[in-house]
C-alpha cells in the first residue's frame, strides 16, 4: 500500500477506488515476483519441478487448495511461506474484529458505521503477520470455534439473539481477507465439516439456530494425509469437491535433496570453544537411514517417515559427538559410526511399525536400518579391492578397538600400523586431522564389516575389529 497511510476512508478514496480481493493481492504479487525472477518460496527443497509449478497455477487462479501428503513433506512451510505473496499491510475498518473492507463492510457494526461517519470512517493497518490464520483440526473442535458463538455479554447489553451484532466471531470470519488454514481437515466431525462448507460456498451459518450471512474473503488452504482424505467416512463429499485443487506433495527424491533440509532445518548448539565439523559420509548415512525406513515393509508407509528423522538424528549425532569432546577433553566436535545409536532415541517416537512385524523391537529394526545406511553408502565410496591391504592385516591376527569416548589421537597410529589406509582416509577427510581421521577409519572398519570381510564383536560398550 501507500507509504503514507491514509487515517480515514476520505484519504484512501483519494489514492484507491477499491481494494484488492485476497485473490488479486496474491495473484499480482505472485506475478510481480515470477518476473523479476525471485525465489517464491525461500527454503523449500525438493519440489521446484512438481509441487511448486500446481501450486502457482492455483494460485493464479484463485483456487482453494488442499495439500495432500504424509507428515513432515513441509506442507505446513508452504502455508506459512504464503503470507510473503501478501501485501506488507492492508486497510481495514479501525476495531473491527474481522478486518472489514473500508469500501464495502460486510458486518453489522461496520456497516453502520460507515452511515454515520461516510468518510470519516477511521482506518487501521493489518500487517500481513496477522493475516495467515492456522487451525489443527481434531475431533473436539466446535462450531464456536470455527464460526463463532453468540455473546452473552452483548446479549446483556440488550441486543437480540438473532442480530449479527451480538456474534462472538470465530477463526473463520476473523481470518476475512486473509489466508485460513486448516490442518488435518479429515478429522473435523461432520456437523463442523457441514459448516465450513456452508461458510465456503454460501457465504451463511447458522448460529443458534439464527441464519446469518456473510460474505467473507477467504483464501483457503487445508491439508490431509492421503490415506485419511480417500476413505469414505472421513470428510464429507461436498466438501471435498469445493476444494478447487488438490496437491500432492512428496518426500525429498534425492539424498542431497534430504541432506540440504537436514542442513537447513537442524538446531545445532553452538558452543564456545568447540568446533563442529560433520563429514560428508556421515551426512549421507543419516539422509539413508531415513531413505531406508521410507522403502521399509517393517514400517507404517501409509504414516509416512518425516523429514524431521533426518533432521532430529543429525542433532543428535552431533549432540553425541558434544558429549565426547566434553568428557575426553577435545575441542573439535565430529561425529562417528560408534555415535549412530545416539540417533535411535530421536528416531523411534517418529516412527510407526507394522502391526503384524513379530519378534522384533524397535531398537532391532533402527539397528538395521543404520546397517542397511552405512553399507549402501560404503559402497558408494569404495569397491571391496581397494581396501585388499587392509583387509589383509586383519587376516594376519591384527585387532582394532574403538568406542565412542575414545579419545581422537588413539586412532592416529593406526594409520601407520595398516598399510594404505591413510591414503584411503584422505580421500575422504583430512587425515592430518585427529578428529576428523577416527570418523573415518571406523567408517571404514564398519564398511569392512558389513561387506563380511572382517568380524566386528561388542565387548564392555567397546566394539573389537578382528
Amino acid at each position: 500500500m501507500q507509504t503514507s497511510r491514509p487515517g480515514t476512508l476520505g484519504e484512501l478514496k483519494k489514492h484507491f477506488s477499491r481494494l484488492p480481493t485476497v485473490r488479486e493481492e496474491i495473484r499480482h504479487n505472485l506475478v510481480k515476483k515470477l518476473e523479476s525472477g525471485k525465489e517464491l518460496f525461500p527454503g523449500l527443497i525438493g519440489y521446484s519441478n512438481t509441487v511448486m509449478p500446481e501450486l502457482i497455477n492455483a494460485l493464479l487462479c484463485g483456487h482453494n487448495i488442499i495439500f495432500l501428503g504424509e507428515r513432515g513433506q513441509g506442507k505446513s512451510r508452504i502455508i506459512r511461506s504464503m503470507i510473503q505473496l501478501l501485501d506488507e499491510e492492508i486497510p481495514a475498518v479501525a476495531g473491527c474484529p474481522i478486518h472489514d473492507n473500508p469500501f464495502q463492510p460486510i458486518c453489522s457494526d461496520c456497516r453502520d458505521k460507515l452511515k454515520e461517519l461516510g468518510d470519516n470512517l477511521p482506518l487501521e493497518y493489518i500487517p500481513r503477520d496477522l493475516r495467515l490464520v492456522e487451525k489443527l483440526a481434531t475431533s473436539d473442535v466446535s462450531t464456536a470455534d470455527l464460526i463463532g458463538e453468540v455473546d452473552p455479554i452483548k446479549i446483556a447489553s440488550g441486543r437480540n439473539l438473532d442480530d449479527e451484532s451480538s456474534i462472538h466471531f470465530g477463526l473463520v470470519p476473523r481470518a476475512n481477507r486473509s489466508i485460513f488454514a486448516i490442518n488435518e481437515l479429515p478429522d473435523l466431525a461432520e456437523k463442523i465439516q457441514v459448516a465450513f462448507f456452508n461458510i465456503m460456498e454460501e457465504n451463511d451459518m447458522q448460529i443458534k439456530g439464527f441464519p446469518v450471512r456473510l460474505p467473507l474473503d477467504i483464501l483457503l488452504i487445508a491439508t490431509a494425509n492421503p490415506e485419511d482424505y480417500t476413505n469414505r467416512g472421513r470428510i464429507i463429499t461436498p466438501l471435498k469437491d469445493r476444494f478447487d485443487v488438490q496437491i500432492r506433495t512428496h518426500y525429498p527424491k534425492k539424498q542431497d535433496q534430504e541432506i540440504k533440509i537436514m542442513e537447513q532445518e537442524s538446531k545445532a548448539i553452538e558452543f564456545d570453544g568447540f568446533e563442529v565439523y560433520m563429514p560428508k559420509f556421515i551426512k549421507e548415512i543419516l539422509a539413508e537411514i531415513t531413505f531406508q525406513a521410507r522403502k521399509s515393509t517393517a514400517i507404517n508407509q501409509h504414516s509416512g517417515v518425516s523429514c524431521r528423522v533426518s533432521i532430529r538424528s543429525y542433532e543428535a549425532i552431533l549432540g553425541s559427538a558434544l558429549r565426547r569432546c566434553l568428557t575426553v577433553g577435545e575441542k573439535k566436535r565430529v561425529p562417528r559410526i560408534c555415535d549412530l545409536e545416539s540417533v535411535f532415541p530421536a528416531i523411534a517416537g517418529k516412527l510407526e511399525m507394522e502391526y503384524d512385524v513379530e519378534d522384533r523391537t524397535e531398537t532391532e529394526l533402527l539397528e538395521d536400518l543404520s546397517k542397511r545406511a552405512v553399507k549402501t553408502v560404503f559402497n558408494n565410496y569404495f569397491e571391496l579391492d581397494q581396501l585388499a591391504a587392509v583387509t589383509q592385516v586383519f587376516e594376519t591376527g591384527m585387532k582394532v578397538t574403538v568406542s565412542r569416548s575414545q579419545p581422537s589421537a588413539e586412532y592416529q597410529g593406526l594409520l601407520e600400523a595398516i598399510p594404505g589406509l591413510k591414503e584411503i582416509v584422505a580421500a575422504l577427510v583430512d587425515a592430518t586431522d585427529p578428529a576428523a581421521a577416527a570418523s573415518a577409519i571406523e567408517f571404514i572398519l564398519e564398511g569392512l564389516h558389513l561387506s563380511n570381510k572382517i568380524n566386528r564383536d561388542v565387548v564392555n560398550e567397546e566394539v573389537v575389529y578382528r
